[in-house]
């Protein structure tokens, strides 16, 4: 199914450690949750205050890639006094097994939650084997 190491993602970690930045607030992430249900996985990306069209998904052998932008506009004469909101590009890779079926993917944007659902593979789902009686009888060339 999905493979649970990202060595992007652990490079990031020891980076806010070295840094000393692992209370600040995160920017530029991008969460994620991923289940089964029944013959597809479903992964499920914050992306609040996204517009639908910067959002790119692309699949790439066992590689899924998720980027988006978001952006909030400055007026001229603006008094900025916060900025704590992440803007900018946002990316996520997910390692894919081999067991999905990445020619259907299907995904879609509502209420700020990108929704990826790709089904299980013919290959990998459950089949019945056939238990046969009797004695197995070796042929010797």
């Amino acid at each position: 199914m999905l493979l649970r190491y990202d060595p992007f993602r652990e490079l990031d970690r020891m980076a806010e450690q070295v840094l000393g930045t692992t209370t600040a607030p995160r920017t530029r992430s991008m969460p994620m949750d991923a289940y089964r249900r029944g013959d597809k996985v479903f992964l499920h990306f914050d992306l609040p205050g996204v517009q639908p069209d910067s959002i790119e998904l692309t699949v790439e052998r066992d590689v899924l890639t998720v980027s988006a932008e978001r952006a909030w506009p400055e007026m001229e004469g603006d008094q900025l006094f916060a900025r704590e909101r992440a803007q900018g590009t946002f990316s996520r890779r997910v390692l894919l097994g081999e067991t999905l079926d990445t020619d259907k993917v299907d995904a879609r944007y509502e209420d700020g939650v990108l929704t990826v659902a790709i089904p299980v593979a013919e290959q990998a789902k459950p089949r019945k084997v056939e238990v046969h009686v009797g004695e197995a009888k070796t042929i010797e060339a």
